[in-house]
């Protein structure tokens, strides 16, 4: 377990916005080096395969996790020296205000800074009830002018921006906090799969992809699926947990209860031949799941499963609370969960099953 920790403190301190996943690449790349072999394409998608596993043109099997995480950009510079921005990817305005981050100059440097907002004391009864919104949110550095953002801070127009988060792992009871693990929860179990499946005889070629832009219009996987032409694709994310406000009959995303398979969301219908085929892996091997069908989000899914002429594709979700904020919470045992999940299926695949969807 320790390992495993380690390697998702890794992933979710690395910091990387759509189009900036640089720093995640780094992180998988000095991490599976032992066993893993690597190649990029220009999007900053990573694909990865296992060491002297050689393609026998059998199944060819598509494990995917994408590697951005929602942040923000660098919209303006105001002459005061506060900074205008943009959300990438969804967030809520109000969980945003007053939250620290990380603004990286064009040196690389990442600088600290605050969200702002004004104070209640200077706030008129109208505007103390009013919505936030991000028009009326900005990045403080500290800076007292647009000339000492530029010059001294070295930041400009189209800098990203992350929340500024570091990992924690809580030994009462395995739980841990951070940023990012929507998803590199989802980067961990494409590894932690592939590790797994190093040593076994098995009836798929496994190719693991770290797509980019996920949370920007699924863009990466678009171009992931296109290269690797998957039959079948497992998404792994971490998916949004209903727990902490949804009562015990209805949520479908609680923490220690397994991992999630998902029947629908807004960006797909999942495939019910496989949906049945994983879950009967599940119960036969006696791993806990829990099942979702959501009104609304989607995942690398949506891309994949209409590449090419169609692929039966499945997603994986590990719950997270709060996702979509500064920090999440989420459980390593649902985590254990969703690589062996995925490894049993594997496992249990064949073309003559794949044929028969």
């Amino acid at each position: 377990m320790e390992s495993r920790v380690k390697l998702i403190e890794a992933l979710s301190n690395a910091r990387g916005i759509s189009g900036f996943e640089d720093e995640v690449v780094e992180v998988i790349r000095e991490a599976g080096k032992e066993y893993l072999d690597f190649s990029e394409d220009t999007l900053r998608n990573l694909y990865l395969t296992l060491k002297g596993k050689e393609s026998k043109n059998k199944l060819k099997v598509m494990i995917d996790g994408h590697s951005d995480e929602v942040g923000f950009m660098v919209q303006a510079i105001k002459n005061n020296g506060l900074m205008k921005f943009l959300p990438v990817g969804g967030w809520i305005p109000y969980n945003s205000a007053a939250q620290k981050v990380k603004v990286r100059n064009s040196q690389g440097d990442y600088i600290s800074g605050i969200i702002s907002s004004k104070p209640p004391h200077f706030m008129s009864e109208a505007e103390r009830n009013k919505s936030v919104d991000f028009t009326s949110l900005f990045i403080d550095v500290g800076a007292s002018s647009r000339e000492e953002v530029i010059e001294k801070f070295k930041i400009e127009v189209g800098a990203p921006v992350v929340p500024d988060v570091s990992f924690e792992f809580n030994k009462i009871n395995d739980t841990m906090i951070g940023k990012a693990f929507d998803n590199r929860l989802g980067c961990a179990c494409v590894m932690e799969t592939l590790k797994a499946l190093k040593d076994s005889d098995i009836e798929a070629d496994v190719v693991g992809t770290i797509s980019s832009q996920e949370e920007s219009g699924l863009r990466g996987a678009v171009v992931s699926a296109r290269k690797v032409k998957p039959d079948v694709a497992i998404v792994f994310e971490g998916t949004p947990s209903d727990d902490s406000f949804a009562s015990p009959d209805e949520a479908q995303a609680v923490l220690k209860k397994g991992a999630q398979i998902r029947h629908m969301d807004r960006s797909m219908i999942t495939h019910p031949r496989f949906v049945k085929f994983a879950r009967n892996v599940a119960k036969e091997k006696q791993i806990k799941f829990q099942d979702a069908v959501r009104s609304g989000g989607g995942t690398n899914g949506g891309s994949i499963h209409l590449s090419n002429l169609g692929v039966p594709t499945i997603v994986i979700g590990i719950p997270v609370r709060y996702i979509h904020t500064h920090y999440g919470i989420t459980a390593i045992e649902d985590f254990n969960s969703g690589v062996q999940w995925a490894v049993e299926i594997i496992k249990g695949l064949s073309k003559d099953i794949v044929n028969e969807y």
